[in-house]
């Protein structure tokens, strides 16, 4: 049967968007779809073809729109951007009730397209599929990827015409810090407080009509935020682009833009060519998290208490038990990777010490763990340019372990994250025409916990003398 939409976007957020039509494109094709994503949306795979994937030729139940919201880029604040390059297509209703966003980026200039093309090129739209559903397979609250398409167009881009293309994703909502203050900057409280009504309805529904809804809904979107930005710490990810408007409300990692896993700790790590301060570096993450919930925040006073004074107050207490919770489950996320029946915060806050300066691969460290527990510190040891300060971290580490802790600590940490290097190779291929090393990748990043013979290079960094990696916006 024909794919059938909702708009409740639409329909409960006049003001907050542009109807809009995708681009005609000489011709689109689908390049990837993901049949097992769509299928959990109770949709027929059969039904996305390259004309609805690619905006280009939408069923009759379609109503597209660009979103409008406003934001702060690199600290700097915009009372308008928008959806420059992506439609809304509608939403579809999982078989448990659950709302889902199908959006399309790269299909077309609307009118926030400020200047830029509208269009996308195939590198950073792969660049997204592979990242996001790498996230989804460890557990990171993220959009996903549906579909990647290519238009049958060239797009001039740093590297000159590059392949266009179209990603479709999905996500719970778009709906993000920056989208509030769209409507706070313009001093429009009815809208402000509509668009919350609507936002709790969608991603906090028990908070609809409860005294202090609008605080309450404040803190689970901090608690939200700070859970993920945990996950993403516990494994090396650096967003690269972490702008009010890319800070969702319902704790979804969206814009894989200028990201990447770091291979060697440095919490000084960027990878975005544009960061030139390090404003978005991986140590800067947590921080930067809190930054734009005090934004957010900032956006919801006027719903908050009618007193500037109070509402002030119980937004800060807000934010300030949000950076508590943000330090609890952080000491969770890699007290799970330590294999720890309890966090131990001198042992985690020790092993970030002993990390420094030493060029040790993220990923691998823990991989090398449950041999050391066993006796062989080999692996462990090799990782260290100086493993002399190891020692007395490892022999603390042997006091709070267990009999099943290197079983744990193998189950909790993944052997295949999409390598810098491996996805760089897999996207130029690609590029150039040969998808086999993308898939190969794709598959090994879709299993991250399960070894697979033969794939032992996925599970390495890249040698030292490789020259560093930068990664663009895809604009």
């Amino acid at each position: 049967m024909p794919l059938t939409l909702d708009h409740s976007y639409a329909r409960d957020l006049q003001g907050l968007y542009v109807p809009w039509q995708g681009q005609d494109w000489p011709d689109p094709q689908i390049l990837l779809r993901n049949d097992a994503l769509a299928r959990t949306l109770g949709l027929d795979p059969d039904t996305l073809d390259a004309g609805l994937l690619t905006g280009h030729a939408l069923p009759g139940s379609a109503r597209p729109l660009a979103m409008a919201y406003a934001g702060h880029q690199f600290g700097g604040f915009s009372p308008q951007l928008g959806d420059g390059r992506a439609i809304l297509l509608g939403e579809v209703l999982d078989e448990t009730g659950a709302r889902w966003d199908i959006h399309l980026k790269g299909s077309g200039r609307t009118p926030f397209a400020r200047g830029g093309d509208g269009r996308a090129v195939l590198g950073p739209v792969l660049r997204e599929y592979l990242i996001s559903e790498s996230m989804a397979a460890l557990g990171v609250p993220t959009t996903r990827a549906l579909a990647a398409c290519t238009t049958g167009d060239r797009v001039l881009r740093q590297n000159g015409l590059e392949p266009g293309a179209v990603l479709a994703r999905v996500a719970a909502s778009h709906l993000r810090v920056g989208t509030f203050q769209f409507f706070a900057a313009r001093g429009d409280a009815q809208k402000l407080r509509l668009l919350a009504d609507y936002a709790i309805a969608r991603h906090d529904p028990d908070l609809t009509d409860t005294p202090d809804c609008y605080v309450q809904f404040l803190h689970r979107v901090a608690a939200r935020q700070a859970q993920t930005v945990a996950q993403w710490m516990g494994l090396g990810f650096v967003h690269g682009v972490m702008n009010t408007d890319n800070t969702t409300i319902s704790g979804e990692t969206i814009d894989y833009g200028p990201c990447a896993f770091m291979d060697r700790y440095d919490p000084a790590t960027v990878f975005s060519s544009i960061d030139h301060q390090g404003r978005y570096a991986y140590g800067n993450q947590p921080a930067i998290i809190f930054w734009n919930l005090a934004r957010l925040a900032e956006a919801l006073l006027p719903l908050i208490d009618a007193d500037e004074d109070r509402a002030i107050a119980r937004a800060t207490e807000v934010i300030a038990q949000a950076q508590d919770s943000y330090r609890a489950a952080w000491l969770g996320v890699f007290a799970r990777k330590l294999g720890l029946a309890a966090p131990d915060a001198a042992l985690i806050d020790g092993m970030h010490q002993l990390w420094l300066g030493q060029g040790v691969d993220f990923t691998g460290f823990f991989r090398a763990l449950p041999d050391a527990l066993r006796g062989d510190e080999h692996a462990l040891r090799a990782l260290f340019d100086d493993a002399e300060g190891l020692d007395p971290w490892l022999a603390s580490y042997r006091a709070a372990a267990d009999a099943d802790t290197p079983d744990r600590v193998a189950a909790a940490n993944p052997l295949y994250i999409p390598r810098n290097h491996l996805v760089e190779a897999a996207l130029n291929a690609a590029t150039d025409g040969d998808m086999g090393p993308f898939m190969a990748l794709l598959a090994r990043v879709q299993a991250p916990f399960t070894p697979i013979d033969g794939a032992e290079d996925y599970a390495h960094p890249a040698p030292r003398d490789a020259p560093e990696l930068v990664t663009f916006c895809g604009t």
